[in-house]
Order: structure tokens, then C-alpha cells, then sequence
């Protein structure tokens, strides 16, 4: 990935010195051991094709410098991997969870699914109505099945390696801008491979939200899988 960017940017060098030099000043991060997901999990799953078609929406929890726990909402876009908000508070209720969506969803437009877990905020009257107010269907997890939520699982990940283990928060203000600025970049300056080394921001560009794209309408109130639409490159 930092050879990618470094070509973005219009240096001309060979990938394996930016490797040596990568190894020889120790500029790697703490990394911790990733669970694989399985085959059977990644086979089953579908790819959605444009922007907005599927959101994920997940929990993480971290701490400040004086031990005080704060939690954190994460959003992403499956198909174009951008994350539109990430929610930081010691509380985030089912109210604040559907705020956030709500005003993601007014800059750009609302979500054809939601892939959640089962948690009681997102189980809630909120939820539910945030829901069914603007068509929006939500998906829920089976408990205990963090693989039928991989794309935010992957993203956790990342998110806790690059963001969330490298700094000490001294305030829940800190945290807040601290996780703002990588969220930033991460969207609009990190290329993925999975979108042939582009950013998720101009991946977006070229996949805007289209429903008559869909081959039919998908059911999933009562917690059946998604139907298999036709799958993206990776």
C-alpha cells in the first residue's frame, strides 16, 4: 500500500526498495493475529455492486489514558469501502445510532440494507422505526456469526491496528479527533488493492446507487440471508 500511494503522488521507485527500507527502519505496525474468515463464509457471501446497495454497522470499545471505557459506532459501505461516520462516546444508545445514520444518510441518500449484529441498541423502537420510515431493510446477524458481517469485521480490524492502538486519548474530545483524521483518510487517501489501488472516495465516483439494478426485492426482516446479486471484482 505505501508503494501505491507513493506513485499516486508521482515518485518513481521500485517496490522492493520501498520494502527494504520499510523493514530497515522498523516502520511496521503492532500487529495482532487476524481471525480467518471462513471458505465457506467468503463463498456464501455476495459482492453488492454500487454505492448505498448494502451498509454495515458495527461496535468497537477502547479506553482512555485514565482507564475510563469508550465505544465507538462504525459505518461502512460494502461495495465502495468507504466508512461515512464513525460515532465516538462513552454512551451511544439506539437514539444516537439512528442520529448518526440519519445524518449520514441526508448527504448521501439512504441505504437499501442494513447488515447489523444483535445487539440491544440496534434492536430498539429507533432502530426499527429509522427502519421502516425510510425503507431501509435491516439484516441481523446470527449470534455468535461475525463472518456474516466481514466487510465491518475487516474494517475493525484495520481500524484498531492503525487507529485506535497506536495513541494514548487523554479526553473523549482527543479521541474524537483523532479517530475523525484517520477516518478522513482512510477514505480519501488510502488505496485498496480490492479496488485496483484506488481510494474508497474515487471508487465511489464510479459507483452511484442504482436500484433498478437489483433483480428482485430481498426480504430480510425475518433474518434470512440475502439473495445472491451479481458479485463485484475484487
Amino acid at each position: 500500500m505505501l508503494h501505491a500511494k507513493l506513485v499516486r503522488e508521482g515518485f518513481r521507485v521500485n517496490v522492493k526498495v520501498v520494502e527494504r527500507i520499510y523493514r530497515e527502519e522498523r516502520l511496521w505496525l503492532r500487529r495482532t493475529k487476524r481471525k480467518k474468515i471462513p471458505r465457506e463464509a467468503r463463498e456464501g457471501s455476495w459482492c453488492p455492486i454500487a454505492a448505498n446497495q448494502r451498509w454495515s454497522l458495527d461496535f468497537t470499545s477502547d479506553a482512555l489514558a485514565n482507564g475510563r471505557k469508550f465505544r465507538t459506532a462504525n459505518l461502512k459501505d460494502d461495495c465502495t469501502r468507504e466508512c461515512p461516520a464513525i460515532e465516538v462516546d462513552f454512551s451511544l444508545p439506539g437514539e444516537r445510532v439512528v442520529d448518526m445514520l440519519e445524518r449520514v444518510a441526508r448527504e448521501r441518500g439512504y441505504p437499501y440494507i442494513l447488515v447489523v449484529d444483535n445487539g440491544p441498541e440496534l434492536r430498539g423502537r429507533a432502530m426499527d422505526g429509522w427502519a421502516d420510515d425510510h425503507g431501509v431493510q435491516l439484516f441481523f446477524i446470527d449470534p455468535g456469526k461475525p463472518t456474516q458481517n466481514a466487510y465491518i469485521e475487516s474494517f475493525n480490524g484495520r481500524y484498531r491496528e492503525e487507529c485506535l492502538n497506536q495513541h494514548w486519548f487523554t479526553s473523549i474530545g482527543e479521541a474524537r479527533e483523532i479517530i475523525e483524521d484517520w477516518r478522513i483518510d482512510y477514505n480519501t487517501e488510502r488505496p485498496h488493492s480490492s479496488l485496483k489501488y484506488q481510494t474508497p472516495e474515487e471508487f465511489a465516483v464510479a459507483r452511484p446507487f442504482d436500484k433498478t439494478q437489483w433483480a428482485q426485492p430481498l426480504e430480510l426482516r425475518d433474518g434470512s440471508a440475502p439473495a445472491p446479486i451479481a458479485h463485484a471484482a475484487e
